[in-house]
C-alpha cells in the first residue's frame, strides 16, 4: 500500500492574494505532493491549506510554506475574527493511506523540531503529537492567542515543546500536531423546515441537547419544554455518536433542509451508522432522508468501511473488489442526491493517484504487445505478479459462487474469509506488476551514473548494490504472495462448489507458475549481489517456499481432479 498524508496548515492571511500565492506556491513545488485545496477566508484574515503526497514530501511541503509564512507574514499587523497565535497558526499530520497516527505525531515532531532549528519560531504540539495532557486540546494551547503570546512564553509550564521561550515577533508561533482525518458531510431531508434537521442533529451530536418534554402536538422535540433541575440548571441529555460534531440548516441551493456533519474520527463513528440513524429519526417524525453529500473530500477507508456494512446487511459476501465496494457505499448512502459523485475527485486516495503509464491501466492486447517488444522490462517479474493476481481473482470468484449458493450456507464464514483474503492479494499483486518493472528501471538509473572519479566510482557501485538488493525484494514479495494464493485455491478446491473447482485447479496452476517465476528472477539478481549473507537468506527462504508450493499445489490438483471424476 502507498504511503499518503495530509497535511492542513492554517495561515493567518486571506486577504493578500500574492501572499497566499507566494506560500501555496512553495507548498507546491516539492516533489511528490498533490495542492487538493486552497480556501482564503476574508473575514477570518486566514486560509487553510490541503496537501498530500508521500510522507517526506509532505513534510518537505509543510516546512516550505510554513517558512515562506514567515517571510511574507507580519503578525504586528494581523487583524482576523479567527483565532490565531502565529504566520502559521496549526498544522496538523493526517494520516490517509499505509501510515499510522504514530507516524504522523513523529512527522509533526520532526517538521516542529527543524522549523524550530531553522526559523527561530517556538512550537507547540496537540492533540495525539501533545507532550502533555493539558496541550491536547488546540483552543487551550491557542490561548491568549498572538495577542498573549509574549507573556505566555514567559511561564515555564507553557515553555515550548521546541524551540526557545523567545518571542518572535513577526511570526509569532505555530502549533504542530496530529489528528484524524476530518470528514465533512451532510444528509439532506426531505422538508424545507430546518428545525427538523436540527432537532435530529441534537439527536445524533455527541455534545447532545437539552433535554425536553415532548409535545404532544408536535413530533418535534424542539416545541418540547425545556427540563430544568432542582438548582435551575438546564438538563443536558448527550447524543448518540461520539466525535460527530452536527447543526441543522436550510440550504436555498437545494430547496431542502440538510443535517450538516463533521465526523472528527470516522473510526469510531462511521458515516453509514450515523446516516442509517438519521434515517430512522426521520421517519419517526414523519420525514424522509433522500440522500447525502461529501464536502471536501473522504478516505477510501471510510466508504469501504460503508461498503462492508451494507453488502453484509444483505447477506452478501463483502470479499469484492474494492469498485464494488464503493459503488455499493455511493448507493446505499444516496451520495448522488444532489450532485453526482465522483470518485475520483471525492476519493482522496484517486484524488492524489497517477496511473499514467502504468502497465495494469493498459488493455490486455496492449500489454502483451509491449511485452512482446525487445524491451527488458516489463518481463517475467511482472508476468509472475500478474499470474498471481490472476490466480488470486479466480479463488476470489470462486469462494463469491459458494457463498451465495444455495445449500452452501454452512461454507458461508469460510468463503467470505477466502473472499476477503484473496481481494487483499489480488490488489497487492497488481500494485507489484508495476512494482517490478519499476524496480529494474531504478535500477539502470543507477547503472548510468558517473563514474570518472574513484569517489564516484565507490557511490555508484553503493547505489548499484542497493538497487538490485531492491529489485530482488520485489519478486521475492511475489513469490511469497502467491504462495498465500496456492493456501486459498486449497480451501476453494476442497469446500468451494463443485461445479467451479476447475476454476480453483487454474487458480492453483496460476499461483504455482506466478511463485516458480517469481523465484527465478530472485535467483538471477542474486548473482549480481556481493552481500554473502543476503544472498544467502534470501535463497534458502526462496527456494524453500517453492518446495512447500510443489507439495500443495500437487494436493489441490489431486482433489480438483477427483471432484471432476464425480461429476
Amino acid at each position: 500500500m502507498n504511503k499518503i498524508v495530509e497535511c492542513v496548515p492554517n495561515f493567518s492571511e486571506g486577504r493578500d492574494d500574492e501572499k497566499i500565492r507566494a506560500i501555496t506556491d512553495a507548498a507546491a513545488a516539492v516533489d511528490g505532493v498533490t495542492l487538493l485545496d486552497v480556501d482564503p477566508g476574508a473575514d477570518t484574515n486566514r486560509t487553510v491549506v490541503t496537501i498530500v503526497g508521500s510522507p517526506e514530501a509532505v513534510k518537505e511541503s509543510a516546512f516550505q510554506a510554513i517558512a515562506k509564512a514567515a517571510e511574507v507574514i507580519d503578525m504586528r499587523t494581523h487583524k482576523g475574527t479567527h483565532a490565531r497565535m502565529g504566520a502559521t497558526d496549526v498544522c496538523p499530520f493526517v494520516p490517509v493511506s499505509g501510515v499510522t497516527m504514530d507516524d504522523c505525531v513523529q512527522y509533526a515532531r520532526e517538521v516542529g523540531e527543524r522549523v524550530a532549528s531553522e526559523l527561530n519560531i517556538p512550537i507547540y504540539l496537540y492533540e495525539h503529537a501533545a507532550t502533555a495532557p493539558e496541550r491536547h486540546n488546540l483552543a487551550v494551547v491557542r490561548a491568549g492567542e498572538y495577542e498573549g503570546l509574549e507573556e505566555k512564553l514567559k511561564d515555564p509550564n507553557w515553555k515550548p515543546d521546541f524551540g526557545d521561550p523567545e518571542f518572535n515577533a513577526q511570526s509569532g508561533a505555530t502549533i504542530m500536531g496530529a489528528r484524524e482525518f476530518l470528514i465533512a458531510y451532510n444528509i439532506n431531508l426531505n422538508t424545507k423546515d430546518g428545525r427538523w434537521a436540527t432537532d435530529i442533529a441534537f439527536e445524533l451530536r455527541e455534545k447532545g441537547r437539552s433535554k425536553r418534554i415532548p409535545n404532544p402536538l408536535s413530533r418535534n422535540l424542539l416545541d418540547g419544554e425545556i427540563v430544568r433541575d432542582d438548582n435551575g440548571k438546564v438538563v443536558k441529555v448527550p447524543g448518540m455518536f461520539k466525535d460527530v460534531k452536527a447543526v441543522g440548516w436550510y440550504v436555498d441551493t437545494y430547496s431542502r433542509a440538510q443535517i450538516s456533519i463533521n465526523f472528527t474520527n470516522y473510526k469510531v463513528s462511521s458515516i453509514h451508522e450515523v446516516y442509517d440513524a438519521a434515517c430512522r429519526l426521520a421517519e419517526e417524525r414523519g420525514l424522509r432522508v433522500t440522500g447525502s453529500e461529501l464536502v471536501g473530500l473522504i478516505p477510501l477507508e471510510a466508504l469501504l468501511m460503508a461498503g462492508r456494512y451494507y453488502l453484509q446487511k444483505q447477506g452478501r459476501t463483502f470479499g469484492v473488489p474494492i469498485s464494488e465496494l464503493v459503488e455499493i457505499a455511493v448507493q446505499s448512502l444516496g451520495l448522488n442526491d444532489v450532485a453526482p459523485f465522483e470518485a475520483e475527485e471525492k476519493i482522496i486516495e484517486y484524488a492524489v493517484r497517477n496511473d499514467e503509464g502504468g502497465l495494469v491501466s493498459m488493455k490486455v492486447s496492449d500489454f502483451v504487445e509491449e511485452l512482446s517488444t525487445d524491451s527488458p522490462a516489463p518481463g517475467g517479474g511482472s508476468v509472475s505478479a500478474l499470474m498471481g493476481s490472476l490466480a488470486a481473482a479466480l479463488a476470489s470468484m470462486v469462494a463469491a459462487l459458494t457463498h451465495g449458493k444455495k445449500g452452501m450456507e454452512g461454507k458461508k464464514p469460510e468463503m467470505e474469509n477466502v473472499g476477503i483474503k484473496a481481494q487483499e492479494l489480488k490488489d497487492r499483486l497488481t500494485v507489484l506488476v508495476d512494482a517490478d518493472t519499476e524496480a529494474f528501471n531504478e535500477l539502470m538509473a543507477a547503472m548510468r551514473m558517473t563514474q570518472k572519479t574513484d569517489e564516484q566510482k565507490a557511490a555508484r557501485h553503493s547505489v548499484v548494490q542497493e538497487a538490485t538488493k531492491g529489485a530482488t525484494k520485489i519478486p521475492l514479495e511475489v513469490a511469497k504472495l502467491c504462495g498465500k494464493v496456492l493456501e486459498l485455491a486449497d480451501v476453494v478446491a476442497r469446500d468451494g462448489l463443485a461445479a467451479s473447482v476447475s476454476d480453483a485447479g487454474v487458480a492453483a496452476e496460476a499461483a504455482f507458475a506466478g511463485l516458480r517465476g517469481a523465484r527465478l528472477n530472485v535467483l538471477i539478481n542474486l548473482t549480481d549481489i556481493e552481500d554473502e549473507k543476503f544472498k544467502k537468506d534470501v535463497t534458502d527462504e526462496v527456494n524453500k517456499l517453492e518446495r512447500s508450493a510443489a507439495g500443495l499445489k500437487v494436493k489441490v490438483i489431486t482433489q480438483v481432479e477427483k471432484v471432476i471424476a464425480k461429476l
